[in-house]
């Protein structure tokens, strides 16, 4: 055998047997983290809310750990102009958010982030990227949210509350908008020392025209807000601006 090839063969063991197992090779740009998932993006009033969940794993599939926050790059279009979504070029960075340090506009539920983007204009299409980063300055794969359009916002529905001993039963209701249709409402609910959580409260999107709250404590104030959720077209839908906050408590045993 060949002194070269000998070398060679000797090189090759010793990468294969380093680990004390033989497999494939995992290249540094493998252990980055995994794109974002869930990630999607609709009008809500006058913002764009942007929802994803942080990854657990990096780009060859191993648990990750040490995710710092995500980079939310952003690409602005008047509706209906031809774009090239893919250019990554054309995405100017909109946001680094540390995870440790979350700014107003951003809320954290468990591993994932909702962000309201409120510089927006309508008439005007927005298309994203999120990718997270570590705390050596890694950046991972991107998550694609694709044209958002922002329209002319529909009003908020009214909203009322009935205080009770055990329950809160809150009504709302929006008149037939001039264009789209009502498929439903959201709502929303904080203590009086917070904002409005940009989650909803229901699960599911509410069919009826009221909701009974009984998860509550005694002695505490409750604000809430309800949202309505429009579809305009088949491939658009969108949520309406807030209703007027409503605050209420539990009424005192009699």
């Amino acid at each position: 055998m060949r002194p070269r090839h000998s070398a060679l063969i000797f090189c090759f063991a010793l990468l294969t047997a380093a680990c004390g197992r033989k497999g494939a090779l995992i290249y540094p740009d493998m252990l980055v983290p995994a794109a974002p998932s869930y990630a999607s993006g609709q009008q809500s009033g006058l913002a764009v809310k942007l929802k994803f969940a942080l990854p657990d794993k990096d780009i060859s599939g191993k648990s990750l750990q040490g995710v710092t926050g995500v980079k939310i790059s952003r690409m602005e279009s008047e509706t209906g102009k031809v774009v090239c979504r893919s250019c990554l070029a054309d995405y100017l960075l909109l946001r680094t958010v540390y995870l440790g340090n979350l700014p107003p506009g951003i809320q954290r539920f468990g591993n994932r982030l909702i962000l309201l983007d409120s510089e927006v204009k309508p008439s005007h299409s927005y298309s994203y990227r999120i990718a997270a980063f570590t705390a050596d300055g890694a950046d991972g794969a991107s998550a694609a949210i694709d044209g958002v359009h922002i329209g002319s916002p529909f009003s908020g529905p009214v909203l009322t509350a009935e205080s009770h001993q055990t329950e809160i039963r809150l009504q709302y209701a929006m008149p037939s908008p001039a264009s789209g249709r009502v498929l439903g409402y959201n709502l929303y609910r904080s203590t009086t020392a917070g904002g409005i959580s940009f989650q909803p409260l229901n699960r599911e999107l509410l069919k009826d025209k009221e909701f009974v709250d009984r998860s509550l404590a005694r002695g505490v104030k409750y604000r809430y807000t309800a949202r309505a959720l429009l579809e305009v077209t088949t491939e658009n839908v969108v949520e309406s601006l807030g209703s007027a906050e409503v605050e209420v408590m539990l009424k005192d045993d009699e």
